[in-house]
């Protein structure tokens, strides 16, 4: 047995994956799953790793097989698991070992777990890449006190992801559940990428009579340019694949209601509570849960009829507009993040985190590099307002307004994009209609307003009516 200073518990598919990860990155590991056949059958097909991973079959003999200052990876279901396992380990843990919950965590949770007072250190750390990601190098998004970071430095940033520059995109987002706030939001991006890209497709689709395997060559045009990502990338090749079954379309067999964790949901009722809006976020969030409602959906279709008419759009129009959505998209995301450092005190380095989300993650792409040089010349700045993004915005928005213009006139569900154009539209508007419902407030409620001269009368003459 290899001496080893850290441990791994939940061999699930991501907890597997990140246990050889870093056996092969050099670092030795026990390894322990409460169905010790999980455990055996792991090992069994860890091939020339093998020698670096410690089985065991208690969580006693996992902690003893670790050698202190222990270092303790939980990869368990988000919630109560994580709790459970917490106050297992417990007693068998020193005040110098470290758990940390790398699983799919509520910032909210993990700020708790924190301040419980726990007998051990504990950090929480958000882990972006999926099986894939996990096996040869996730993003990792790192919460907890300065010395835990410390600790497992070299293990996370050997085993995460390389940007171009073989930067390792791992790095320390602050205290607490920061890592876990972090990865939250970069899933609300990934949520609202999902659904924009979709809602492109389905005007190619549906507006433009377009087949699957005519979709596939536009999505893998797009990802050579200024679109270039990941899941424009495999939205390419999901068009493109061939259903095994019936030798049509893969794509056309897919039951169009999306599944979700949940991430994207805390997402956006995180940035209701900072009073930070993420529009196009809460629009993916949306469409998620009415593609859930299929029965009524359909009884919709019935009752009202079908957008089926041909849109007046080019495949360059479609491009421009997701351009610009994903510009608005992350700007929301970011300005989030501000301002949920100055809520909880956390110094959140902005041009790390894009640098973290620059590969290895779900929303990886080329745009990331921009972005990152933006936050570094003003990291308060609103995006849109970098002069790289406003140029490109200059350029695209004329088409995401024709293409979301288009989407209201036929019938053609554009929420993402629609929410990114109507966001953008506020903030470029210096005076505003709330001044309305200013006025309703206090007419119906007496609150009270400012006023533009500054002037002391603060409510205003319609108490005095009739």
């Amino acid at each position: 047995m290899m001496q080893t200073h850290t441990g791994l518990i939940g061999l699930g598919t991501m907890g597997a994956a990140l246990a050889l990860n870093i056996a092969e990155k050099g670092f030795p590991i026990a390894v322990w799953n409460r169905t010790g056949s999980v455990t055996v059958a792991f090992q069994a097909t860890a091939g020339d790793l093998a020698a670096r991973i410690t089985p065991t079959e208690t969580l006693a003999g996992f902690v003893q097989a670790i050698a202190p200052p222990r270092a303790i990876i939980l990869m368990v279901p988000a919630g109560q698991p994580v709790d459970d396992q917490l106050a297992a380990l417990a007693p068998l843990l020193g005040p110098e070992d470290l758990v940390i919950d790398a699983g799919n965590a509520n910032f909210r949770d993990t700020n708790r777990r924190d301040a419980a007072g726990l007998s051990f250190r504990f950090m929480g750390i958000g882990v972006s890449g999926g099986e894939e990601g996990a096996r040869h190098g996730p993003a990792i998004m790192a919460g907890g006190p300065d010395q835990a970071w410390a600790q497992m430095k070299p293990v996370l940033q050997a085993i995460a992801a390389r940007a171009e520059d073989a930067t390792p995109c791992a790095d320390h987002m602050g205290p607490s559940g920061a890592g876990h706030f972090v990865k939250a939001v970069h899933n609300g991006i990934e949520y609202a990428d999902m659904q924009m890209i979709s809602e492109v497709y389905g005007v190619m689709r549906d507006g433009m009579g377009m087949a699957a395997a005519q979709i596939a060559p536009v999505f893998a045009r797009w990802n050579e340019g200024v679109l270039q990502s990941y899941l424009v990338e495999i939205s390419g090749q999901v068009a493109a694949a061939a259903d095994p079954v019936g030798g049509g379309a893969m794509l056309d067999v897919i039951v169009d209601a999306a599944g979700q964790k949940g991430t994207g949901r805390w997402t956006a009722v995180e940035a209701q509570h900072l009073a930070a809006p993420v529009p196009v976020i809460e629009a993916a969030v949306m469409a998620r849960n009415v593609s859930a409602r299929r029965a009524e959906r359909a009884a919709g279709e019935a009752r009202f009829g079908k957008a089926e008419a041909v849109v007046d759009l080019s495949l360059a129009d479609l491009e421009q507009a997701m351009i610009a959505g994903k510009i608005l998209c992350y700007a929301q995301g970011f300005a989030m993040m501000t301002a949920a450092a100055s809520e909880f005190d956390w110094a959140l380095d902005m041009p790390a985190i894009a640098r973290v989300w620059r590969a290895g993650c779900i929303i990886r792409s080329s745009m990331l590099n921009d972005m990152a040089q933006a936050l570094a010349e003003d990291a308060g700045r609103n995006l849109i307002l970098a002069p790289f993004f406003a140029g490109l915005l200059d350029e695209s928005l004329p088409a995401l307004r024709r293409v979301v213009a288009a989407g209201a006139l036929q019938g053609l569900p554009l929420p993402a994009l629609s929410a990114g154009l109507a966001w953008f539209d506020l903030m470029r508007q210096a005076r505003g209609t709330a001044n309305m419902v200013q006025g309703q407030r206090d007419f119906f409620g007496a609150h009270g307003f400012d006023r533009l001269d500054g002037k002391d009368l603060r409510h205003g003459p319609w108490g005095q009516a009739g």
